[in-house]
């Protein structure tokens, strides 16, 4: 199983960015995928998750009205937009799955997901 995790970079604050996970080897429309992100000196928090059918998600209070994450099953591909950054912002942001359908499982714990992407780095200057 692969997440790769891309479209991070350097923006200014109150900019956008989108990131896009692309993920392998696994049955993507039987998980539900999720974000997250790690500030420097910090503990990697949870941001996002999404359903298998995209028909459910929820965000971290921090990022409700600024970020929406969506889903392309066809591709393969989950995506984080993001509005309205600031410094705060600023991090590795991580893409993760959690299998079997289990609405339970998509929560804010980092134990309950199975794959990890590899991190894709955004960095808000102000």
């Amino acid at each position: 199983v692969q997440l790769q995790a891309s479209g991070g970079g350097l923006v200014q604050a109150g900019g956008s960015l989108r990131l896009s996970c692309a993920a392998s080897g696994l049955t993507f429309s039987n998980y539900a995928m999720a974000w997250f992100r790690q500030a420097p000196g910090k503990e990697r928090e949870f941001v996002a998750v999404i359903s298998w059918s995209g028909s459910r998600f929820w965000y971290v209070d921090s990022v409700k009205g600024r970020f929406t994450t969506s889903r392309d099953n066809a591709k393969n591909t989950v995506y984080l937009q993001m509005n309205s950054l600031n410094d705060e912002d600023t991090a590795i942001y991580y893409c993760a799955a959690t299998g079997g359908r289990r609405w339970s499982r998509a929560t804010s714990a980092r134990d309950d997901y199975e794959y990890w992407g590899q991190g894709t780095l955004v960095t808000v200057s102000s």
